[in-house]
């Protein structure tokens, strides 16, 4: 069986999720008489110390409903340029809710600059342009986890420029694990945050978005518009439970292991490994000669299976691999350049 680096989104479920999912009690949640997902849903807001919380399918349809929730057609949402929010989520801000994004180069630490963001906000009152609404930020970005005094800072800058602040969180608890703080207080400077419960938490479904009330009553009649009105959902909410209540305690093996990771191709010719402020469970390489698709095929040849672009891969540690295979992946990408 090959080592699988590419993600997070990989992980299977446990047997004990497996488990829950055959004895969940279920019921219509479009109503909300699912007790299984009412029971998630309170847990992300004890988690989170937001007043409330829905479950649904993906951290793509999450933001989405997020931005829905927020915005009218013609508002506009600032957002990293290299952020999954924009880049990797279909277009569906601007395809299904007339929502303009206005990007911002994002800085070396995955921050988007506080000045640059400033810049960014439209003048409410002219017409020709959209109306800034939304600052979205995104945490951890790219295996980096947000300095904690950025978050007060971009919560202030939300307050003085009259925006709302929005996290993607999809790997919010690497941030959590990295900091060594609550998740309460990565939350406490947001509006609304976004937390993804299929990476490396190894739920095999579904995303919660919080915020307050008002907010959550319209995301939820979003969620139905965009069709994920989901009926007796219990039985994908059980394992997601279990994945927000229990998961977050071993992050930190996976944080370990690329520790580990780097450690090993620190000393491979040839090769960048890139180092970053508040690391997580990424590993980023710079390639010489656009040897990507060379290296993948040969590591996928040895049993590691990788993302690669012409320059640059990146390697992502999580529940399922462990300190042998980091250091067995290491000796192939060694072999490799050697």
């Amino acid at each position: 069986m090959s080592i699988d680096f590419r993600s997070d989104t990989v992980t299977q479920p446990t047997e004990e999720m497996r488990e829950s999912m055959i004895h969940a009690p279920v019921g219509d949640d479009v109503y909300g008489e699912d007790p299984t997902v009412r029971e998630l849903e309170a847990l992300a807001c004890e988690l989170t110390g937001m007043p409330a919380a829905v479950f649904a399918s993906s951290g793509t349809q999450t933001n989405l409903i997020a931005l829905l929730a927020h915005c009218g057609r013609g508002d506009e949402y600032i957002v990293g340029a290299d952020a999954h929010t924009f880049k990797y989520e279909g277009g569906g801000a601007a395809a299904l809710g007339g929502i303009q994004p206005q990007t911002i180069p994002v800085a070396d630490d995955g921050t988007l600059p506080l000045d640059l963001v400033r810049a960014a906000v439209k003048d409410r009152t002219d017409p020709h342009f959209a109306k800034s609404k939304v600052f979205t930020i995104e945490n951890t970005h790219s295996g980096r986890a947000l300095p904690m005094q950025y978050l007060s800072d971009a919560r202030a800058l939300a307050d003085e420029q009259q925006l709302i602040l929005h996290m993607d969180g999809a790997r919010v608890f690497n941030a959590v694990v990295a900091h060594g703080v609550s998740l309460k207080q990565i939350c406490a400077p947001l509006h609304s945050i976004s937390i993804c419960l299929s990476k490396g938490l190894s739920a095999p479904v579904g995303s919660v978005l919080c915020g307050d009330k008002d907010f959550i009553q319209s995301a939820r009649r979003w969620r139905k518009v965009t069709g994920g009105g989901m009926r007796q959902a219990g039985v994908i909410a059980a394992p997601a439970m279990i994945a927000l209540r229990d998961m977050p305690a071993r992050l930190h093996i996976d944080h370990q292991n690329a520790a580990r990771l780097k450690k090993e191709l620190t000393d491979c010719p040839n090769l960048n490994v890139r180092e970053t402020a508040h690391p997580t469970n990424m590993v980023w390489i710079d390639l010489p000669r656009a040897d990507g698709e060379a290296l993948s095929t040969y590591a996928s040849e040895h049993g590691v299976t990788l993302s690669a672009s012409a320059d640059l891969a990146r390697l992502v540690t999580h529940r399922h691999i462990s300190e042998q295979d980091v250091v067995q992946a290491a000796k192939v990408i060694k072999q490799f350049f050697s």
